[in-house]
C-alpha cells in the first residue's frame, strides 16, 4: 500500500512539474525583436546563479562571451567563472535553420539544441551531460531568454531529470 502511496504521489509531482503555460507564440508582438546572430555578435558579459529546487542558491558565476557570425552560424566561446574559484569554457555552434529556427551543439549537449524566436523571445531546448560530484547526470535543459533592450538580455533556465526539476539557472546578459 505505501508503494502505491508513494508512486502516486511521484506521479502528481511529475504531472504538475511537468505543466508550463508559457508558449512562445504569446511573445511574437513584444518589442524588441530578438536575433541571436545580432545580440550575440561580439563581447557579451553575463552573471547568474544557479537555484536549487529548494530556492537555495548553490553557485554564482561570471562568463564572458565572445561571439562571431559568419551567415549562417554563430559561434559563442563562453568563459565561466564560479565563485568557488573554479573555471570552465564552452564553445556553442549555432546553425540558423529559418527565419526563426535554431540549432546547436556544445561540449557536453546530448544530441542537438534545438529553438525558435518568436517577438523578444527565444526558447531553447537540449539535453546536456552534467556532471555532479564525481558522476555525469543526463538532464534537460529548457532556457527562456528575453530580450530587454539592445544591451540586456535575461535568461532563465529549468534543469530537470525524468521531468523533475532540479534547479533554476538566472542570467543577466549584457552586451558591451
Amino acid at each position: 500500500m505505501k508503494f502505491f502511496k508513494y508512486f502516486f504521489i511521484a506521479f502528481l509531482a511529475l504531472i504538475l512539474n511537468s505543466c508550463s503555460t508559457m508558449k512562445l507564440d504569446q511573445f511574437k508582438t513584444k518589442k524588441p525583436i530578438l536575433k541571436l546572430e545580432e545580440y550575440f555578435t561580439g563581447k557579451t558579459i553575463a552573471r547568474g546563479v544557479f537555484e536549487d529546487r529548494f530556492g537555495n542558491i548553490q553557485k554564482s558565476f561570471k562568463v564572458y562571451i565572445d561571439g562571431t557570425w559568419d551567415g549562417s552560424t554563430l559561434v559563442l566561446k563562453e568563459d565561466f567563472i564560479y565563485d568557488d574559484g573554479t573555471k570552465d569554457f564552452r564553445e556553442w555552434k549555432i546553425d540558423k535553420k529559418g527565419e526563426n529556427d535554431y540549432s546547436g551543439f556544445a561540449e557536453g549537449v546530448v544530441g542537438l539544441a534545438s529553438g525558435s524566436v518568436s517577438g523578444n523571445a527565444f526558447n531553447w531546448k537540449y539535453k546536456f551531460n552534467l556532471p555532479i560530484g564525481n558522476s555525469t547526470w543526463k538532464v534537460d535543459f529548457d532556457d527562456w531568454m528575453f530580450l530587454q533592450d539592445e544591451k540586456y538580455l535575461i535568461n532563465i533556465a529549468k534543469v530537470k531529470k525524468f521531468g523533475i526539476t532540479l534547479g533554476t539557472v538566472v542570467l543577466f546578459f549584457n552586451k558591451e
